[in-house]
């Protein structure tokens, strides 16, 4: 039997494929592209905005047309926030949540028994443990995302994850360093620690973030440790230190800012100031050495003005991030802000959108342009085309270079030559 997967959303949900991946693997199935023919396609979905459901819908849809005989499984965030919805959605023959995708492999025996739709989802409950998710292997073979959070407690206005995640729950770490040892010895180079608000991992627990990329460095086949995306609260000075003490901890933060306006960020119910938030940017630059920050803003947030959106384009400059991913806000049904209504046309939205990633994307050109003739460390993850090799350093800079030989898996000391839009090239110094 083959099974394709096709995974929308978040690191989260590509550590949760991987995971689903495996169970069927182990039981016999071959797992395939979903673009080649197959017996099931699961679809992974995704709702964080209004648009990802109608992705979902529209992918659930197409599979479904193309491939009348298989069976289409649709599981993942979605259905988990809005049961109602997904049962409307017919062309899915099975359907679970985010919470039971582990059960995947028993509900594609009971449908095959029962011969009928299966709809089964569970609903998260207050208190609840971390559900186990372990993998042995990822795709990308030379680098890993490990989901060790899920949930979240903050409930800013516009989000409805904390209704399709559930509660705050941490992977213990007993869990993740067999986990770890198990990638290292198939192969994985790098670990990227992955959740839902990884900061908040170990809350109520007597552990914390830092004690799981302690667990992941001690392993001595890892060579590198990486972080997913982070909110602001939750990184202490501790933390800091920490991590800086941990050789192969790789300084690239990704910080969620949403909007740099105080006034905006007290509307999205975010827990910090734009002033704190800076405070944490230069807190972070004094203590790495080449430190990378990355963040995500959104534009056009209900009752956002022009002055707001200028408040908040001139502190995003001014912490001159490596990289901004620049978003317009979509109204969610069944958030606090969607009761507000989306006061902002779509236009000014996308124009607003515009000029933020135009100003963004020319940081990011000067920082490119500011690496030409330094030396830096590149883990090489793939091979692009013949004899050129993609890595990226451990501030997350993707570099290219050529070589005769695989590299794919090898760390390499190379001199940035150019810079692109996309990526650095670089020539290896042997």
């Amino acid at each position: 039997m083959r099974a394709a997967f096709y995974t929308l959303g978040c690191k989260v949900n590509q550590a949760e494929t991987e995971y689903m991946a495996e169970l069927l693997a182990k039981a016999g199935f071959e797992i395939v592209d979903f673009n080649d023919d197959a017996d099931y396609y699961i679809v992974n979905s995704c709702t964080v905005t209004s648009t990802a459901d109608q992705k979902t819908r529209q992918i659930v849809r197409r599979f479904k047309r193309k491939h009348p005989a298989s069976v289409i499984i649709l599981t993942g965030c979605m259905p988990q926030a809005f049961p109602k919805d997904a049962e409307k959605l017919i062309e899915a023959d099975i359907v679970l949540g985010n919470k039971n995708n582990g059960d995947i492999l028993n509900l594609i025996n009971r449908y095959h028994a029962e011969k009928k739709r299966i709809f089964d989802i569970s609903e998260h409950e207050k208190g609840e443990k971390f559900k186990y998710c372990s993998i042995n292997k990822f795709s990308e073979r030379v680098r890993a995302f490990v989901k060790i959070e899920d949930g979240c407690d903050r409930f800013c206005s516009y989000c409805i994850i904390p209704y399709s995640r559930g509660r705050v729950r941490s992977k213990p770490l007993d869990d993740l360093k067999k986990e770890v040892q198990s990638l290292a010895d198939n192969g994985i180079k790098e670990i990227v620690l992955v959740g839902i608000n990884l900061s908040a991992y170990g809350k109520n627990e007597d552990y914390n973030i830092l004690d799981a990329v302690r667990i992941c460095s001690e392993n001595n086949k890892i060579m590198r440790v990486r972080l997913g995306s982070l909110e602001p609260d939750h990184i202490t000075d501790d933390i800091l230190n920490g991590l800086k003490g941990i050789e192969k901890f790789c300084p690239q933060f990704h910080i969620s800012l949403q909007s740099g306006c105080d006034k905006t960020l007290k509307n999205m119910n975010r827990h910090y100031t734009a002033e704190e938030y800076m405070n944490l940017c230069l807190k972070i630059r004094n203590t790495f050495e080449d430190a990378s920050l990355t963040t995500d803003v959104m534009v056009g947030f209900c009752g956002e003005s022009e002055e707001d959106f200028k408040a908040s384009l001139d502190f995003v400059k001014s912490a001159a991030f490596e990289k901004v991913h620049v978003f317009p806000y979509s109204e969610r049904s069944g958030t606090r802000a969607s009761e507000t209504g989306d006061t902002v046309l779509k236009a000014e939205k996308e124009r607003r959108a515009e000029i933020m990633i135009r100003e963004t994307d020319k940081i990011r050109k000067n920082y490119f342009n500011s690496l030409i003739g330094k030396t830096v460390c590149v883990l090489f993850e793939n091979e692009i085309e013949p004899g050129v090799y993609q890595g990226y350093t451990k501030n997350y800079i993707p570099v290219r270079a050529q070589s005769s030989e695989n590299i794919v898996g090898c760390e390499k000391n190379a001199r940035i030559t150019g810079s692109f839009t996309e990526y650095c090239s670089a020539e290896l110094l042997f």
